[in-house]
Order: C-alpha cells, then sequence, then structure tokens
C-alpha cells in the first residue's frame, strides 16, 4: 500500500482503452498502488464512463490518486463537471486531475447547437467555472459557450482537485496556461514541449497574472523491447490510429515529425513519441521529457496492450517504473 502523498518524481500509469468492465482497469490501479506509481489516469470513454470507472474501483478498495486525461466537455455542463470531479475526490480520498479536452470539431458540432467558433474561449470558460465551483465559489456566467448561477453546497474535507485542459498546439497553450492547473499533453516530442508549449504556458500565465505556469503531464507510448517485439510494429499499435487525427498529425508537423513519410512509425521513434528498449533505456530517454519541463510522466502501454494484453502491459508498466525509480 502506497501512502496518501505518492511520490511526486514518480511516473503515473495510464489505461489507455475504453473498459467494458472496470475489472479491466484494476490491474493498473493495483499496479498504483503496489508500486507507488503517482496517479491513474484513465480517457475519455463511451463504454464504461471513467468517473464511474473509478468510483467502482475505490469501492473494490483500489483507492489509488486518479486523473481523466481527457474527457470531452461537450458532454457535460461545468456544473455536472465539477460535482463528478468533486465527487472522485469523495469516494477514493485521494487527489484528483480533472482533465478537459474539446474533442474533434465533428465530436462538439453532433453534441452542440452550433459549431464552437472558438475552442479556445470554449475552454477558457469552461476551465474557468469549474475551478471557481471547485473552490466553492458563486459563479455568475453569462457566454457564448454556456451559462452558469449557481455554487456547488459545501462538504466536509476531501482530497485536493485539480483542473486540467487537454493542450497540443501553442493557442491552447496559451489558454490553459491562463487558466487550468495542469496542461495535459499527448504524443508531444521533448523537444516541442520545450520550446514551444511550455513557453506558451509559462506566458499564457503571465498574461492571466498568474505567479507560474501550470504544471505539464504528458502520457508517453513506451513498450520494453522484448524477444519477438518489433518497434516500428509497437510504434504503428501505438499511435496509427491518432496518425489520422487532423489535430495530432498538424501538432506533429509543427513538431518536426513527418507523418507523411513512407513509415511513419520510424519518425514517432526517432522523436520519442513512442519510446522503447529496456526499461533503463527507457527511463534515461524519458529523461528528456524532465529536462523539457515534463512534471508528470504518464507511461502510456497501449502498444502492449493491443498486441499481448492486460498482463504483459502491466509487467512492462511496473519494469518501467522501477527504472525510473533507480534514476530518480
Amino acid at each position: 500500500m502506497t501512502t496518501p502523498e505518492q511520490q511526486t518524481d514518480a511516473p503515473a500509469v495510464l489505461y489507455p482503452l475504453q473498459p467494458d468492465h472496470p475489472e479491466l482497469v484494476a490491474p493498473f490501479a493495483e499496479l498504483v498502488a503496489r508500486t507507488g506509481a503517482r496517479r491513474l489516469w484513465l480517457c475519455q470513454s463511451f463504454r464504461a464512463e471513467p468517473h464511474q470507472v473509478l468510483a467502482y474501483l475505490a469501492g473494490m478498495g483500489h483507492s489509488v490518486p486518479v486523473g481523466t486525461s481527457v474527457t470531452l466537455l461537450p458532454l457535460r455542463h461545468p456544473y455536472e463537471a465539477a460535482l463528478q470531479a468533486r465527487s472522485l475526490a469523495l469516494l477514493t480520498g485521494r487527489p484528483v486531475v480533472a482533465g478537459y479536452g474539446i474533442g474533434t470539431p465533428e465530436f462538439a458540432q453532433g453534441l452542440t447547437p452550433e459549431p464552437y467558433r472558438s475552442p479556445r474561449t470554449a475552454v477558457a470558460e469552461y476551465l474557468t467555472s469549474v475551478r471557481a465551483l471547485l473552490n466553492g465559489e458563486d459563479v455568475a456566467h453569462d457566454g457564448p459557450y454556456h451559462c452558469l448561477h449557481a455554487s456547488l453546497p459545501p462538504v466536509g474535507p476531501h482530497a485536493p482537485v485539480e483542473v486540467g485542459a487537454g493542450v497540443l498546439r501553442p493557442g491552447m497553450a496559451r489558454t490553459a496556461g491562463a487558466t487550468a492547473d495542469m496542461a495535459i499533453t499527448w504524443m508531444t516530442p521533448p523537444s516541442y514541449i520545450r520550446d514551444t508549449l511550455a513557453p506558451q504556458l509559462a506566458a499564457g500565465a503571465a498574461e492571466a497574472g498568474r505567479a507560474t505556469r501550470p504544471r505539464i503531464a504528458t502520457a508517453v507510448h513506451v513498450a520494453v523491447r522484448r524477444p519477438g517485439r518489433d518497434p516500428r510494429r509497437l510504434a504503428r499499435a501505438a499511435a496509427g490510429a491518432h496518425l489520422r487525427a487532423p489535430h495530432y498529425a498538424d501538432m506533429l508537423r509543427r513538431a518536426g515529425v513527418d507523418v507523411d513519410a513512407p513509415d511513419p512509425a520510424a519518425e514517432l521513434l526517432r522523436a520519442g513519441v513512442v519510446v522503447t528498449g529496456t526499461p533503463e533505456e527507457i527511463a534515461a530517454t524519458l529523461a528528456d521529457h524532465r529536462a523539457a519541463g515534463v512534471d508528470e510522466l504518464v507511461l502510456n502501454p497501449t502498444a502492449t496492450l493491443l498486441t499481448e494484453g492486460v498482463h504483459a502491459a502491466v509487467t512492462d508498466l511496473e519494469e518501467i517504473t522501477a527504472a525510473l525509480g533507480a534514476v530518480s
């Protein structure tokens, strides 16, 4: 069992799929408790809803720090979002990061009366309202993307809740810098974080009069090199679907990754978007992310999970977590 305060320099782990049942996620929660990993992250799921999965796990006895990376803001009003996040903090007794993202334009258009004319404004308004509600404030907001005149009823002491924003490109980084507690990035090479995202987060924070930029949590695809595992196949399994998403492809091009190459898997490996090797080699490579300004490394085992299953993915994560602890 870990103590309530997880190691602040330990990596976090991600269950990256959409589970049909919380018991599929339980081995990852057990890993967090067993290894002292910093947090268990879940993605948006349209099968078992992530807040309910995490609450179920807490009821099973798996009370660990958790995060959502990221739930899609068109799905719920800011009041409901704040209520769900605070409920997780109450039920788990552990810190929560409630991360939100806009989703694709097509997804938003399918759920909202009209398309988001300014995704940055929509995210800024949303995060500001959620943060204020979690602070116990009365919110009076009439904006283009939501209306809110309410406050959450007071409750007793509970674990802290941080509000996060999904960040891929410079504009959203600037918005997150002004409004979020944490910027959550996916597949972002360390050089891009250092040279583009971190400066924009700092600039947004300065414009808003904030003393420091939000913390950065970055999900990195990882897979331990073992006999029979082809790194390029692993890279394609991990990131192939994201390469077909315009916003991810645009971000990677900005970061100098040739997603249009005949074999983009080689580019993903070169840029550190997908990291393979021995656990010790992976730990050494991930040091580049730390040096670039990443505050919370989130180990993403998608490739191993898809190709070899849950137990192989958990084994990879356990070995990488141990290797990172040895060099920290």
